[in-house]
């Protein structure tokens, strides 16, 4: 099993940044792809950005292209996403989630096994 802790969400004005953290614990051996998804309210979950376990291979939603940014660093089992430019249609849940056994960075939620608890970002106007 694998356990994933979101953090780094808050509150923050129109045009600011924010770093999103997912730190993951257990059998994290595998070399694997690793994705944010996001849920605003009265909304479905949607695909944000995934990354390849080498960081070599990323998609974006175009929602964010050119804004937002995935990173990792395997040796802390953390992947990253820093948010910039944030707009109001930016606040959602954030969550972040990883495949088990497969390294593409797939934008499908149901490609995803393990997910974390989420972490809530608001923007303001």
């Amino acid at each position: 099993q694998v356990q994933l802790v979101e953090s780094g969400g808050g509150l923050v004005q129109a045009g600011g940044s924010l770093r999103l953290t997912c730190a993951a614990s257990g059998r994290t051996f595998s070399s694997v792809a690793t994705g944010w998804f996001r849920q605003a309210p009265g909304k479905e979950r949607e695909f944000v950005a995934a990354t390849s376990w080498t960081g070599g291979n990323v998609n974006y939603a175009d929602s964010v292209k050119g804004r937002f940014t995935i990173s990792r660093d395997n040796a802390k089992n953390t992947v990253y996403l820093q948010m910039n430019s944030l707009k109001p249609e930016d606040t959602a849940v954030y969550y972040c989630a990883r495949r088990s056994g497969n390294n593409s960075p797939a934008v499908r939620e149901d490609a995803y096994a393990y997910w974390g608890q989420g972490t809530q970002v608001t923007v303001s106007s």
